[in-house]
């Protein structure tokens, strides 16, 4: 049973329609790491470290890729090794901290990224296309509402 199937008719409907977007987002989720397990023999996790990286060529620090990806540093340094000895990333040191790296892509790494990437687009164009292009973007529009609404200042966060 999903999460959607937990909630009846007598439920608001704005508490059936989070049900829905949560039940959507875990199905297509589930479709990528499917297609990334099967396709690249990878995990999202690897693919979003990967995905940081390409939006820095330099690199980033571990620490930064934590954050970014809001993991504990144990997580990033596990991946981390995975693709180090895949070729696919490479720890650089960050001058004047000797305890500190920073980790970017090497070339066979963007090529690999590119690949899945590219597939990742597909997969979720796929998702959503029996909607028409004019739903989606009214979709889009909306939610983008609903977005803007919780990033504005409550009252509980005022002093």
């Amino acid at each position: 049973m999903d999460l959607e199937a937990r909630a009846h008719s007598e439920h608001p409907e704005a508490l059936r329609l989070w049900l829905r977007l949560l039940t959507c987002a875990q199905l297509i989720e589930k479709q990528v790491r499917t297609g990334l397990r099967e396709g690249f023999d990878t995990t999202l996790p690897r693919f979003d470290l990967m995905a940081q990286l390409e939006r820095h060529p330099e690199g980033l620090k571990m620490k930064e890729l934590s954050r970014r990806l809001m993991v504990t540093g144990g997580n990033i340094t596990g991946i981390t090794d995975q693709l180090v000895t895949e070729g696919l990333v490479e720890r650089l040191e960050v001058e004047g901290d000797r305890r500190a790296w920073r980790v970017r892509l090497t070339p066979r790494g963007h090529s690999m990224f590119s690949a899945m990437a590219q597939q990742h687009e597909a997969w979720i164009v796929q998702a959503f296309e029996s909607l028409q292009p004019r739903e989606v973007e009214q979709l889009h529009r909306l939610l983008g509402k609903v977005k803007r609404h919780q990033q504005r200042p409550q009252a509980s966060d005022r002093p």
